[in-house]
């Protein structure tokens, strides 16, 4: 019981740091995009890659999205087009490292599959599930901060979900792909259950680290294409 109270705690804490961060980002300028999409990327390998903590991250930073928008619009209400600028870089900053959480999902059960390794089919299937409600649970975190933003901010984010649903994001280039990987892998594992000692998770996080640290690229560029057009 002490170890989940821990666990909270430190959660909570990590929590409160990322908004933090996220907000200093954004009073302070910059790449805001880049720093964003780092500061996910380390939390989620600093949690449990679940629906419900990403739903956490994601959360923690656009609260810090707004607090830092709204800071920059009370020292100076010239800076409006500033804060529009980087509450676009931020929110897009997000998008794309859980666009790279769904793709290094999909790296890891194609790195198994390469090494005739394979996953249970029960966390092949949660994770699946979780997959597809990412980008809702996106665009859900997107749209409540919008609703308790006022002016500035809330207009924009209301044109960023706008051009999302017109255009999608990056998440749901990724997810495509993604899902179309899992679906055949959950395929080919049919009904028995492997326990080869390998985390779908561990394997994600892992993967995560290498896209961090700039082993690997992550999002190709034809998503990034996609996106923008």
């Amino acid at each position: 019981m002490k170890n989940e109270s821990n666990r909270t705690t430190h959660n909570q804490e990590d929590m409160a740091k990322l908004e933090s961060d996220v907000r200093e980002a954004i009073a302070h300028g910059g790449d805001v995009k880049e720093t964003v999409r780092q500061l996910t990327l380390k939390a989620m390998q600093a949690n449990r890659l679940d629906i419900e903590s990403l739903g956490r991250i994601a959360t923690a930073v656009m609260q810090g999205v707004h607090d830092g928008a709204q800071q920059k619009l009370e020292h100076a209400t010239e800076q409006s087009h500033a804060a529009q600028t980087q509450i676009t870089h931020a929110v897009s900053g997000l998008d794309t490292a859980l666009a790279q959480f769904a793709e290094a999902s999909k790296l890891a059960v194609e790195e198994a599959a390469g090494k005739a390794q394979q996953f249970s089919r029960d966390e092949l299937t949660k994770t699946r599930a979780d997959l597809e409600t990412l980008e809702s649970l996106f665009l859900d975190i997107v749209q409540h901060t919008s609703t308790v933003a006022k002016g500035v901010i809330a207009e924009t984010l209301n044109d960023l979900l706008a051009h999302a649903k017109r255009n999608g994001t990056t998440i749901g280039a990724q997810l495509k792909e993604t899902l179309a990987t899992f679906t055949h892998q959950i395929a080919s594992v049919g009904h028995a259950q492997f326990e080869a000692g390998l985390q779908l998770t561990q394997a994600t996080a892992d993967l995560l680290h290498k896209i961090t640290s700039g082993v690997l690229t992550g999002v190709s560029e034809q998503t990034k294409h996609d996106k923008n057009k």
